[in-house]
């Protein structure tokens, strides 16, 4: 049996002491499994942005165990585990993080660029990522010439062309009209489809309708966890003029 890309025993997250202190994430477990498609939901304030920054090795909890694909990440020091955020984990987020004056396929490549990766194969790869997301027609275009939508489904390509273990997006559409929304989800449809675990922080029930497990925060820790109902029917073809 495939070992679970993400398992988190016991977790917490504290901050302050005494009667200052916070428990951002109080006592989680959770296991996902390879090709899971979760959306953690929550208020403002439930632990869901905490809990997706120990999820992305982008912050160690304070107790607890966490297993990334096997590794237990809090043995790692900080170099490791920028090793094992770059390899083994594709970030999408709302605001896309694009680099302005860089044409689409050089923002696919970077992420690969730091693993060191050979050009020639860096760019194979980031062309087949944006074909993989139906951008063929925009690689050369920069973020100034593409739309909304068309620039996070950049931002997609930057985080499967590593082939992560994971793909981790956080509120990917909060900045989407919505038809470039419906485009959005759809390509993640796809890629979970295609094999492809991911875990998506969102407060839009839109959103978390398309996963198959939603987590529901509050006060640091996960109070409910049920599967949710398999979207009806095949997703929209996605064209470039989205």
């Amino acid at each position: 049996m495939a070992r679970p890309v993400i398992e988190l025993r016991g977790v917490a997250k504290l901050y302050g002491t005494g009667e200052s202190l916070v428990r951002a994430v109080d006592g989680v477990d959770l296991v996902v499994e390879r090709g899971d498609y979760v959306a953690v939901m929550g208020a403002s304030g439930s632990g869901k942005s905490t809990l997706m920054n120990i999820i992305g090795c982008l912050d160690a909890p304070s107790r607890g165990r966490y297993l990334l694909d096997g590794v237990d990440v809090r043995r790692l020091d900080e170099r490791r585990q920028a090793i094992i955020r770059n390899r083994k984990i594709g970030f999408v987020f709302q605001s896309f993080n694009l680099i302005p004056r860089t044409t689409a396929t050089r923002n696919v490549e970077l992420p690969m660029a730091y693993a060191r990766v050979a050009a020639a194969e860096r760019r194979q790869r980031a062309l087949a990522a944006l074909a993989q997301v139906g951008l063929s027609d925009r690689a050369g275009h920069l973020p100034s010439q593409l739309s909304g939508g068309q620039q996070q489904r950049v931002a997609i390509a930057r985080a499967i062309a590593t082939d992560p273990v994971l793909l981790l997006a956080d509120e990917p559409t909060g900045a989407l009209d919505s038809r470039s929304t419906d485009e959005v989800l759809a390509l993640f449809d796809r890629l979970n489809a295609a094999g492809r675990t991911l875990v998506v922080i969102t407060h839009e029930e839109e959103v978390a309708a398309h996963a198959k497990r939603v987590l529901r925060m509050q006060d640091g820790t996960v109070r409910s966890d049920r599967r949710a109902a398999a979207v009806a029917g095949p997703p929209p073809v996605l064209r470039a003029a989205g």
